[in-house]
Protein backbone atom coordinates (compact mmCIF):
# COMPACT_ATOMS: atom_id res chain seq x y z
CA UNK A 1 0.00 0.00 0.00
CA UNK A 2 1.18 3.40 -0.65
CA UNK A 3 2.54 5.53 1.87
CA UNK A 4 0.09 8.36 1.11
CA UNK A 5 -3.66 7.75 0.78
CA UNK A 6 -5.53 8.84 -2.32
CA UNK A 7 -7.69 11.79 -2.55
CA UNK A 8 -11.67 12.25 -2.52
CA UNK A 9 -12.77 15.32 -4.93
CA UNK A 10 -15.64 16.59 -4.70
CA UNK A 11 -16.44 17.86 -8.46
CA UNK A 12 -19.65 20.35 -9.34
CA UNK A 13 -20.78 19.68 -12.41
CA UNK A 14 -23.11 21.62 -15.18
CA UNK A 15 -26.67 21.57 -13.87
CA UNK A 16 -27.88 21.91 -17.44
CA UNK A 17 -25.40 23.70 -20.39
CA UNK A 18 -22.66 21.22 -20.78
CA UNK A 19 -20.42 24.28 -21.23
CA UNK A 20 -21.07 25.43 -17.79
CA UNK A 21 -17.38 23.58 -16.68
CA UNK A 22 -14.29 24.81 -15.37
CA UNK A 23 -10.75 23.98 -16.62
CA UNK A 24 -10.15 22.97 -12.94
CA UNK A 25 -12.96 20.17 -13.28
CA UNK A 26 -11.56 18.96 -16.92
CA UNK A 27 -8.45 18.74 -15.74
CA UNK A 28 -9.06 16.50 -12.28
CA UNK A 29 -11.87 14.03 -14.19
CA UNK A 30 -8.78 13.31 -17.01
CA UNK A 31 -6.35 12.66 -13.76
CA UNK A 32 -8.90 10.59 -12.44
CA UNK A 33 -8.08 7.11 -11.64
CA UNK A 34 -11.66 6.07 -10.61
CA UNK A 35 -15.01 8.77 -11.43
CA UNK A 36 -17.90 7.56 -9.19
CA UNK A 37 -21.10 9.12 -10.67
CA UNK A 38 -24.78 8.92 -9.89
CA UNK A 39 -25.56 8.05 -13.37
CA UNK A 40 -23.02 6.36 -15.56
CA UNK A 41 -25.01 7.59 -18.70
CA UNK A 42 -25.59 10.78 -17.44
CA UNK A 43 -21.79 11.38 -16.87
CA UNK A 44 -20.71 9.74 -20.42
CA UNK A 45 -22.32 12.46 -21.93
CA UNK A 46 -20.27 15.15 -20.11
CA UNK A 47 -16.92 13.27 -20.34
CA UNK A 48 -17.89 12.49 -24.42
CA UNK A 49 -18.57 16.15 -25.03
CA UNK A 50 -14.81 17.16 -23.76
CA UNK A 51 -13.21 13.69 -25.01
CA UNK A 52 -12.42 12.52 -21.53
CA UNK A 53 -11.83 8.61 -20.95
CA UNK A 54 -11.70 7.10 -17.40
CA UNK A 55 -13.32 4.43 -15.34
CA UNK A 56 -16.27 4.87 -14.41
CA UNK A 57 -18.61 3.12 -10.79
CA UNK A 58 -22.00 3.85 -10.19
CA UNK A 59 -22.20 5.82 -6.91
CA UNK A 60 -26.34 6.79 -5.92
CA UNK A 61 -28.93 6.78 -3.19
CA UNK A 62 -29.66 2.91 -4.07
CA UNK A 63 -25.90 2.17 -3.60
CA UNK A 64 -25.52 -0.38 -0.62
CA UNK A 65 -22.77 0.12 2.01
CA UNK A 66 -20.08 -2.78 -0.14
CA UNK A 67 -19.61 0.28 -2.65
CA UNK A 68 -18.62 2.36 -0.24
CA UNK A 69 -16.64 0.56 1.05
CA UNK A 70 -15.15 -0.61 -2.61
CA UNK A 71 -14.56 3.41 -3.12
CA UNK A 72 -13.49 3.63 0.11
CA UNK A 73 -10.60 1.05 -0.23
CA UNK A 74 -9.44 2.67 -3.27
CA UNK A 75 -8.80 5.58 -1.59
CA UNK A 76 -6.87 3.92 0.71
CA UNK A 77 -5.16 2.02 -2.18
CA UNK A 78 -3.34 5.81 -3.27
CA UNK A 79 -5.90 6.40 -6.14
CA UNK A 80 -7.41 9.52 -6.88
CA UNK A 81 -11.44 9.25 -6.99
CA UNK A 82 -13.51 12.20 -8.72
CA UNK A 83 -16.92 12.19 -7.11
CA UNK A 84 -20.08 13.61 -9.16
CA UNK A 85 -23.92 13.71 -9.52
CA UNK A 86 -25.39 14.54 -12.17
CA UNK A 87 -26.05 18.02 -11.89
CA UNK A 88 -24.19 20.18 -9.56
CA UNK A 89 -22.23 20.02 -6.40
CA UNK A 90 -22.21 16.18 -5.06
CA UNK A 91 -23.17 16.03 -1.33
CA UNK A 92 -26.32 18.70 -1.50
CA UNK A 93 -29.20 16.90 -0.93
CA UNK A 94 -27.09 14.37 -2.27
CA UNK A 95 -26.48 10.53 -1.30
CA UNK A 96 -22.28 11.61 -1.89
CA UNK A 97 -22.36 13.15 1.83
CA UNK A 98 -22.42 9.74 2.91
CA UNK A 99 -19.41 8.89 1.21
CA UNK A 100 -17.95 12.23 2.08
CA UNK A 101 -18.25 11.82 5.77
CA UNK A 102 -17.03 7.83 5.45
CA UNK A 103 -13.90 9.28 3.91
CA UNK A 104 -13.70 11.58 6.98
CA UNK A 105 -13.53 9.42 9.28
CA UNK A 106 -11.16 7.35 7.77
CA UNK A 107 -8.55 10.38 7.66
CA UNK A 108 -8.37 10.54 3.45
CA UNK A 109 -7.86 13.90 1.89
CA UNK A 110 -10.75 15.91 0.64
CA UNK A 111 -10.91 18.53 -2.28
CA UNK A 112 -13.32 20.62 -3.71
CA UNK A 113 -14.30 21.53 -7.21
CA UNK A 114 -16.32 24.07 -7.17
CA UNK A 115 -18.92 24.69 -9.86
CA UNK A 116 -22.58 25.21 -11.05
CA UNK A 117 -25.09 25.42 -8.42
CA UNK A 118 -29.05 25.24 -8.76
CA UNK A 119 -29.52 26.57 -5.40
CA UNK A 120 -27.02 29.76 -6.15
CA UNK A 121 -28.74 30.35 -9.66
CA UNK A 122 -32.25 29.92 -8.52
CA UNK A 123 -31.37 32.68 -5.81
CA UNK A 124 -29.86 35.20 -8.44
CA UNK A 125 -32.40 34.14 -10.54
CA UNK A 126 -35.08 34.79 -8.02
CA UNK A 127 -34.79 38.92 -7.61
CA UNK A 128 -35.45 37.96 -3.75
CA UNK A 129 -33.36 39.09 -0.72
CA UNK A 130 -30.15 36.69 -0.46
CA UNK A 131 -28.77 38.34 2.33
CA UNK A 132 -29.09 35.00 4.02
CA UNK A 133 -31.27 32.20 3.11
CA UNK A 134 -32.64 28.31 4.31
CA UNK A 135 -32.02 25.44 1.56
CA UNK A 136 -34.81 22.79 2.78
CA UNK A 137 -33.58 20.39 -0.46
CA UNK A 138 -36.78 18.06 -2.15
CA UNK A 139 -39.84 18.37 0.47
CA UNK A 140 -41.32 14.86 0.80
CA UNK A 141 -43.82 13.37 -1.30
CA UNK A 142 -46.25 12.12 1.01
CA UNK A 143 -48.63 14.98 1.23
CA UNK A 144 -48.89 14.88 4.92
CA UNK A 145 -45.66 14.60 5.50
CA UNK A 146 -45.11 17.69 3.05
CA UNK A 147 -47.42 19.85 4.59
CA UNK A 148 -45.84 18.89 8.11
CA UNK A 149 -42.47 20.45 6.33
CA UNK A 150 -43.92 23.63 4.96
CA UNK A 151 -45.39 24.10 8.19
CA UNK A 152 -42.06 24.00 10.25
CA UNK A 153 -41.26 26.83 7.55
CA UNK A 154 -43.94 28.83 7.39
CA UNK A 155 -42.49 31.70 9.73
CA UNK A 156 -38.68 31.28 8.23
CA UNK A 157 -37.64 35.17 8.67
CA UNK A 158 -35.33 34.12 5.61
CA UNK A 159 -35.55 33.13 2.08
CA UNK A 160 -36.58 29.75 1.01
CA UNK A 161 -35.21 27.64 -1.53
CA UNK A 162 -36.18 23.87 -2.58
CA UNK A 163 -36.28 21.72 -5.18
CA UNK A 164 -39.13 19.75 -6.72
CA UNK A 165 -40.06 17.65 -9.56
CA UNK A 166 -42.44 18.27 -12.32
CA UNK A 167 -45.38 16.19 -11.55
CA UNK A 168 -45.55 17.40 -7.78
CA UNK A 169 -45.25 21.08 -8.65
CA UNK A 170 -49.11 21.64 -8.65
CA UNK A 171 -49.31 19.73 -4.94
CA UNK A 172 -46.46 21.74 -3.14
CA UNK A 173 -47.83 25.12 -5.18
CA UNK A 174 -51.54 24.18 -3.18
CA UNK A 175 -50.03 23.17 -0.16
CA UNK A 176 -47.91 26.32 -0.14
CA UNK A 177 -50.71 28.41 -0.64
CA UNK A 178 -53.24 26.54 2.53
CA UNK A 179 -49.94 27.30 4.82
CA UNK A 180 -48.11 30.11 3.38
CA UNK A 181 -50.99 31.58 2.31
CA UNK A 182 -52.06 32.66 -1.83
CA UNK A 183 -50.31 36.29 -1.54
CA UNK A 184 -46.63 34.80 -0.72
CA UNK A 185 -44.08 36.12 -3.52
CA UNK A 186 -42.49 33.22 -5.04
CA UNK A 187 -40.29 32.27 -8.51
CA UNK A 188 -40.34 28.82 -10.14
CA UNK A 189 -36.97 28.48 -11.74
CA UNK A 190 -37.12 25.34 -14.61
CA UNK A 191 -34.66 24.22 -16.42
CA UNK A 192 -32.31 26.35 -15.42
CA UNK A 193 -28.71 26.99 -18.21
CA UNK A 194 -30.74 24.81 -20.48
CA UNK A 195 -32.56 25.41 -23.79
CA UNK A 196 -35.89 25.84 -22.86
CA UNK A 197 -35.20 27.80 -19.44
CA UNK A 198 -37.94 29.91 -17.69
CA UNK A 199 -38.56 31.73 -14.97
CA UNK A 200 -42.11 32.46 -13.14
CA UNK A 201 -42.17 35.13 -10.79
CA UNK A 202 -45.29 35.86 -8.88
CA UNK A 203 -47.47 34.65 -6.00
CA UNK A 204 -48.20 31.54 -4.73
CA UNK A 205 -51.90 31.73 -5.59
CA UNK A 206 -51.56 33.04 -9.59
CA UNK A 207 -49.06 30.37 -10.35
CA UNK A 208 -51.06 27.92 -9.31
CA UNK A 209 -53.39 29.15 -11.99
CA UNK A 210 -50.30 29.32 -14.21
CA UNK A 211 -49.25 26.29 -14.27
CA UNK A 212 -52.76 24.43 -14.18
CA UNK A 213 -52.43 25.87 -18.09
CA UNK A 214 -49.08 25.11 -18.59
CA UNK A 215 -48.00 21.98 -17.48
CA UNK A 216 -44.64 21.91 -15.63
CA UNK A 217 -41.71 19.66 -17.40
CA UNK A 218 -38.16 19.56 -16.26
CA UNK A 219 -35.94 20.34 -13.41
CA UNK A 220 -37.54 22.80 -10.78
CA UNK A 221 -36.24 24.99 -8.02
CA UNK A 222 -38.33 27.20 -5.76
CA UNK A 223 -37.62 30.11 -3.97
CA UNK A 224 -39.87 31.59 -1.35
CA UNK A 225 -39.78 35.32 -0.10
CA UNK A 226 -39.52 35.02 3.62
CA UNK A 227 -42.10 35.18 6.52
CA UNK A 228 -43.38 38.80 6.62
CA UNK A 229 -45.16 39.32 10.76
CA UNK A 230 -47.59 41.67 10.38
CA UNK A 231 -46.89 44.87 12.66
CA UNK A 232 -48.61 44.72 16.23
CA UNK A 233 -51.05 47.05 15.11
CA UNK A 234 -52.80 45.11 12.36
CA UNK A 235 -53.03 41.96 14.45
CA UNK A 236 -55.53 41.01 17.14
CA UNK A 237 -54.84 39.43 20.16
CA UNK A 238 -57.34 36.81 19.34
CA UNK A 239 -55.28 35.79 16.73
CA UNK A 240 -52.09 35.75 18.62
CA UNK A 241 -53.64 33.74 20.51
CA UNK A 242 -55.08 30.79 17.91
CA UNK A 243 -50.93 30.70 16.82
CA UNK A 244 -49.93 30.32 20.04
CA UNK A 245 -52.73 27.24 20.36
CA UNK A 246 -51.26 26.06 16.89
CA UNK A 247 -47.62 26.08 18.08
CA UNK A 248 -48.69 23.80 20.86
CA UNK A 249 -50.22 21.71 19.22
CA UNK A 250 -47.44 20.89 16.80
CA UNK A 251 -45.87 19.85 20.00
CA UNK A 252 -44.01 23.38 21.47
CA UNK A 253 -44.20 23.87 25.10
CA UNK A 254 -46.36 26.61 26.44
CA UNK A 255 -43.69 28.57 27.58
CA UNK A 256 -41.52 28.81 23.82
CA UNK A 257 -44.88 29.42 22.21
CA UNK A 258 -45.69 32.35 24.46
CA UNK A 259 -42.16 33.56 24.15
CA UNK A 260 -42.01 33.25 20.31
CA UNK A 261 -45.52 35.14 19.95
CA UNK A 262 -44.52 37.81 22.17
CA UNK A 263 -41.43 38.26 20.53
CA UNK A 264 -42.84 38.19 17.14
CA UNK A 265 -45.40 40.94 17.96
CA UNK A 266 -43.62 42.72 20.35
CA UNK A 267 -46.24 42.31 22.76
CA UNK A 268 -45.70 41.11 27.08
CA UNK A 269 -45.42 37.87 27.45
CA UNK A 270 -47.22 38.25 30.30
CA UNK A 271 -50.14 39.24 28.50
CA UNK A 272 -50.02 36.04 26.36
CA UNK A 273 -49.82 33.95 29.59
CA UNK A 274 -52.66 35.20 31.24
CA UNK A 275 -54.86 35.07 27.95
CA UNK A 276 -54.13 31.78 27.82
CA UNK A 277 -55.10 30.67 31.13
CA UNK A 278 -58.30 32.79 31.10
CA UNK A 279 -59.33 30.68 28.18
CA UNK A 280 -58.64 27.68 30.17
CA UNK A 281 -60.33 28.43 33.57
CA UNK A 282 -63.48 29.40 31.01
Amino acid sequence: MPEEQGVLYICATPIGNLEDVTIRLLKTLRQADLIACEDTRHTLKLLNRYKIKRPLTSYHQHSKLEKVDYIIGQLQEGKKVALVSDAGMPGISDPGSVLVARAIACGIKLEVIPGPSAVISALALSGMDTTSFTFVGFLPSRRSERQKSIRAIAQEPRTIVLYEAPHRLLDTLNDLAEILGEERPIAVMREMTKLHESVARDTVGRLIQHYQQDKPRGEITLVIAPYLPPSPSEVSLEQVMQEVDELIQQGLEKKEAFKLKAREYKIAKSTIYKRYFDKIRQ
